[in-house]
């Protein structure tokens, strides 16, 4: 049987960042550990594929080569997505060093689940924060600095982040006496959660800052200059590290992620790096041949259109699309014309028309020649 794509068991895209591969498999590994799914062997195996998939794509050499190969990269005597011989390792392993869980201490998947153990807590942590950005297409082509202003919470500027007064002093959490933790029973199970007094410090504050009540963080207005590089489409994404909101309790600030929509255009229709636009022709200019000025996102182009033309027919601008994001190339600008028929005459130009169709035949043949030969088994 196939195995799945290990992008797809992360619930990722392809380009998904290093940050954005380790969150999305924190909340997999949160959703399928097995303490948090007794008995449940499915969960259990499927706790295990993540595991795989996290281990070979957060290594440069190795996700560049299941990028290109797939899992044939990782296939042969000895290989692994670790890459050397013995195979893929213990899930646990991994499930530890993502979570920062440290020494003997036991607890497993609760403690990440409800506050305990050691290394980052996550709770503490600043939010991450979407802003929705809308461009047009000619600022997606040439790559633009946009200023945006938003609100987030902000370090308090009166207490520096402390949450506490001038003076004040921090005393021990009189619900968990320090520990940062309670346990709370459930039958023959117990659960350690963060205490809900101090949020986990241990500590509380014995005069709180008047300007953020204690929380070291106030809602503040903030602009930001961002720059838009050529080639975006609907739905980039561009990530600002650091400028999510601030972190209460000397945590690490979220991120700020900014989305792009490309407003649509009065000519071109965008299709992939190509632009697609549709011109009218005069029926004199098709038949005759000539040459016309067409428009791209960089000025006029010249287009040569040949005798006998036809309706519907498409001309391709190599280079005159957008820039690719990868860089190093354009797209083409894609030129479909549509011939014109007038829909009214003057008595001298329906008098040349007339005397055109008796010298080319038309009345006898008003379908063109192919076209009857193909339906007349039809007749």
């Amino acid at each position: 049987m196939a195995k799945e794509d290990y992008y797809e068991l992360l619930g990722v895209d392809r380009k998904a960042t290093d940050e954005e591969l380790k969150k999305a498999y924190r909340k997999k590994a949160v959703q399928y550990h097995p303490d948090k799914n007794p008995g449940n062997k499915e969960a259990e195996e499927t706790f295990k594929k993540v595991s795989e998939a996290y281990e070979a794509l957060k290594d440069p050499d190795k996700r560049a080569a299941y990028d290109r190969y797939g899992h044939a990269a990782f296939q042969g005597p000895g290989a692994s997505p670790r890459g050397g011989g013995g195979g893929f390792h213990d899930p646990y392993d991994i499930f530890r060093e993502v979570f920062g869980q440290q020494g003997g201490g036991g607890g497993g998947i609760f403690e990440e689940m409800f506050g305990g153990g050691g290394g980052r807590d996550s709770g503490r942590d600043g939010s991450d924060l979407r802003y929705d950005l809308e461009i047009t297409l000619e600022e997606a082509a040439r790559g633009i600095e946009k200023e945006i202003s938003f609100r987030k919470l902000m370090t308090c500027e009166h207490c520096h982040g402390s949450g506490a007064e001038a003076g004040s002093k921090r005393v021990t959490c009189p619900t968990c006496r320090g520990a940062g933790q309670v346990r709370r029973s459930g039958g023959i199970i117990v659960f350690t959660q963060t205490c809900p007094t101090c949020g986990g410090s241990g500590v509380r504050i014995e005069k709180p800052c008047r300007e953020c009540q204690g929380e070291g963080r106030t809602p503040k207005t903030t602009k930001l200059n961002v720059r838009i590089p050529p080639g975006v489409e609907t739905g980039s994404r561009l990530r600002s590290a650091g400028n999510g909101e601030a972190a209460a309790a000397g945590g690490s600030p979220g991120d700020l992620y900014i989305v792009l929509t490309v407003r649509d255009h009065e000519l071109f229709e965008r299709q992939g790096d190509d632009l697609f636009c549709e011109i009218p022709i005069k029926f004199t200019l098709a038949t005759l041949g000539g040459s016309i000025e067409v428009p791209t996102l960089t000025g006029k182009a010249h287009l040569k259109i040949p005798a006998g033309t036809q309706s519907g027919t498409t001309f391709r601008l190599r280079d005159r699309g957008m820039p690719s994001l990868r860089g190093g190339r354009h797209g083409d600008a894609l030129v479909r014309v549509q011939v014109e028929v007038p829909a009214a005459l003057t008595s001298e130009q329906r008098k040349i028309l007339e005397e055109f169709a008796r010298v080319s035949g038309d009345a006898h043949e008003p379908t063109s020649r192919k076209f009857f030969e193909k339906a007349k088994k039809f007749f």
